[in-house]
């Protein structure tokens, strides 16, 4: 087994071995590993040390920051208040100066008293209790060994737990699931109590012991399930569910938050009262000595137990579940299920869990009824993704200014009040929209952070490239509002409008810049002062960004000249001259005009999120990325091509805009995908994404791309990597592909226009 071991951050520490319960559900005393009755009922003084001393050692190690641990039994009250006292002030104090203690405790709250709670708040000790229900669902199990209730008592600590006084060391209730009992009761009375969550745990099963089913539907559980789902949507998902929100988040490419579901490696281990190490306790449920490692706290440390192969398979993640798993389109969410649950006597855990049916129809069940809500808006409204991918320039904007941090001196501060200004006022913040909207800000931004995150340099002095920006906005917003601005090698560049020379070559300095009239004003430090007309042609000093609307094409900005525009595949071409650029501009119109004809939508799509073409020549480049609105279109009069590149841009730049703001999968890289249109050729499924979703807006022109994007879709729609977000995306793509000419997506032949597909 490969890869570096993931250290523990979670420990289950048992505190006291026996219980004050006889739950005939209990994977400790009523399943295959009966080693309880062997260990001391009480944690020693001794045990405890060495589990404090260990802590600080791994945590030591590991540089953690953080660790978490759940005092467990049994039934752990049942070790008194002193005894956890003990427990608490060794580890608490061990860890002092190393790293933050999460302290945890999971009772039956039989015994819960105020003696208990105010020893917890003196620690910080949250409390999480077992409650399956109801009076009628938690006392078919959770009784006392006479079959005395115990739902009074424990609704008596819930209470206790409640109040002002102890509210805050609530962690939420455990439920154990049982089939028999009605869902919306069982929700209903946990709701009723306001718990800050909810835990809904499967009763622990194999395939030797497997699961009852009263039905002997091999989805009861996820029926159940979703039953409770439903309930709990019509209360407004006011109770945190962790079972629900962990699908959710897998569905939308987030983590699973619970080691029962996803693929996250485990990073929990379990300390007995004996001071021996194991693995997690639920795979007692699977055989006499499964949870056993042979190490205690002892003899050895933390690293030994993490390279033991149970744990270490239980860290592999995708490659640690069963092949049957690996292939199925659920198991980013489901994660194989609990490693308990795979577990058969000829085969190991190799294999799914004995939940398997229930856990994807559980996904798909909360899938089906989230979609709308789970996918981002930017997938289907154009102007919401606009809007966002502006609030996202934005957001890298303050986050810049917050990295800073000061490194910025005087100079940074001043432009940033100076975009202060400007956005109280309605024409400044028109302004500012716009230049910020331009979408070689978003290069700068991130160009900046990567620099500044790497340690390079020369990164604040290219943040402070702000001013130029800042003046930019006050100069469209017309407002009279001199705004100091950097000249690098003698020359000053205004974004979305043009570039100055105001000195030499190899000087810097700054300038004050203002609206003036129809143009602009700098002024020098010597009291020098050009004015600028804005829309006036080339001149040795001052060079515009031209603005183009040529016939049958909208208004867009020409823009040959921004430093940050070299972010496209083709290196970006040097400033064009007059004649070049009209000609460029003509065959640029008739390219539009040839991408009407053949693709109305797409066109008329464009016209409202296009903003910027930047020429670019030959040779490959280093993408870098850009904001929403910008096509990179190949140095040419060939009209064909012209529209085939511009079509290929627009299909690359709205792509990597959705993804800019949400996850349309996962995983990407755990699996390679054959490409139907080169059969030699694998890629991860961002490739075959970004590829048919080229193909597909390119067979507009070309019909002949729409050959292999049906079997492409088709391999896509049954992986294991698209989010909810990505399923929409495949669905839209499908549709389109069979509304290109009437076609199904199938061999179909070149004869739009005289080009080959390329990749």
């Amino acid at each position: 087994m490969t890869g570096p071991l993931v250290p523990f951050r979670e420990i289950v520490l048992k505190v006291h071995s026996r219980c004050d319960l006889a739950c005939d559900h209990c994977y400790i005393y009523e399943h295959a590993d009966q080693s309880w009755r062997t260990r001391p009922k009480s944690i020693s003084d001794e045990a405890i040390s060495w589990t404090a001393r260990r802590l600080a050692e791994h945590a030591s190690e590991h540089a953690l920051d953080s660790m978490s641990v759940i005092l467990h039994g049994g039934e752990p009250l049942l070790a008194g208040p002193a005894r956890l006292r003990r427990v608490c002030e060794e580890l608490t104090s061990a860890l002092d100066g190393i790293a933050e203690l999460d302290l945890r405790i999971h009772t039956n709250g039989v015994q819960l008293s105020p003696r208990y709670l105010d020893l917890f708040d003196a620690f910080g000790v949250k409390v999480g209790i077992s409650l399956d229900g109801d009076r009628a669902a938690n006392d078919r199990h959770r009784v006392f060994a006479n079959g005395r209730s115990s739902h009074p008592l424990v609704l008596r600590a819930v209470e206790l737990l409640h109040s002002d006084r102890y509210r805050h060391l609530d962690l939420g209730l455990l439920c154990t699931i049982d089939i028999r009992n009605d869902p919306a009761a069982v929700f209903d009375a946990l709701a009723e109590l306001d718990p800050p969550r909810v835990d809904f745990l499967l009763p622990h099963a194999t395939w030797d012991e497997p699961p009852p089913r009263p039905d002997g539907s091999p989805t009861a559980y996820a029926d159940w399930l979703l039953a409770v789902f439903d309930r709990w949507s019509e209360h407004g998902q006011k109770v945190p569910v962790r079972l629900f929100e962990s699908v959710l988040s897998t569905l939308s490419g987030g983590p699973s938050l619970t080691e029962s579901l996803g693929l996250a490696p485990t990073d929990l281990v379990v300390i007995e009262t004996d001071g021996q190490i194991e693995q997690v306790d639920s795979l007692k449920s699977a055989y006499e000595g499964a949870a056993a490692t042979g190490f205690d706290v002892f003899h050895h440390a933390f690293d030994e137990v993490a390279a033991h192969p149970g744990v270490r398979t239980r860290q592999l993640g995708l490659a640690g579940v069963s092949e049957t798993c690996r292939s199925c389109p659920v198991v980013r969410s489901c994660g194989g299920g609990l490693y308990t649950h795979r577990y058969r006597s000829s085969s190991g855990f190799d294999n799914p869990s004995v939940y398997c049916h229930d856990l994807a129809a559980l996904v798909r069940g909360i899938e089906a009824r989230t979609a709308a809500v789970t996918v981002s808006p930017a997938l289907a409204d154009r102007h919401e993704l606009i809007a966002e991918q502006h609030d996202l320039t934005r957001t890298l904007l303050a986050g810049l200014h917050d990295v800073l941090d000061g490194r910025g001196g005087v100079r940074w501060d001043e432009a940033w009040e100076l975009a202060g200004v400007l956005e109280a006022s309605g024409e400044g913040a028109a302004g500012l929209d716009h230049v910020l909207a331009h979408p070689y800000a978003r290069t700068w931004l991130l160009d900046v952070m990567e620099g500044l995150r790497a340690e390079r340099p020369e990164a604040v002095g290219q943040a402070l490239r702000l001013s130029s920006y800042v003046a930019a906005a006050a100069v469209r917003s017309g407002l009279d509002l001199p705004v100091p601005a950097d000249y690098r090698d003698g020359r000053l560049f205004l974004p979305t409008l043009g570039e100055l020379r105001v000195a030499g070559p190899g000087e810097d300095g700054r300038v004050r810049v203002r609206a003036a009239g129809d143009g602009l004003s700098v002024q020098r430090g010597d009291g020098g002062e050009r004015r600028i007309v804005l829309r006036g042609a080339d001149s040795p000093d001052w060079l515009p960004v031209r603005d183009f609307a040529a016939v049958g094409a909208p208004r867009l900005a020409l823009d040959d000249l921004d430093p940050y525009r070299d972010c496209f595949e083709a290196p970006a071409a040097p400033r064009l001259g007059q004649a070049a650029a009209e000609a460029w501009i003509e065959s640029v119109g008739g390219a539009w005009r040839l991408l009407e004809q053949a693709a109305p939508e797409q066109a008329a799509d464009a016209t409202k999120s296009l903003t910027t073409l930047t020429p670019t020549g030959p040779g490959r480049n280093t993408k870098r990325s850009h904001g929403y609105g910008a096509v990179g279109l190949v140095l040419t009069e060939d009209t064909q091509e012209l529209a085939l590149g511009l079509l290929r841009g627009l299909r690359r730049t709205r792509l990597q805009a959705l993804l800019d703001l949400t996850d349309l999968y996962a995983l990407d890289g755990a699996w390679e995908y054959a490409i139907p249109w080169d059969r030699n050729t694998k890629a991860p499924f961002s490739g075959l994404l970004a590829d048919t979703y080229e193909r597909v807006g390119l067979s507009f022109l070309v019909p002949g791309f729409l050959d292999g994007v049906s079997e492409a879709l088709d391999m896509m729609e049954g992986a294991a990597e698209p989010t909810v977000g990505g399923m929409r995306i495949l669905e839209a793509l499908r549709a389109e592909a069979e509304g290109v000419h009437g076609a199904t997506g199938m061999n179909i032949p070149m004869n739009a226009v005289d080009q080959e597909p390329v990749r």
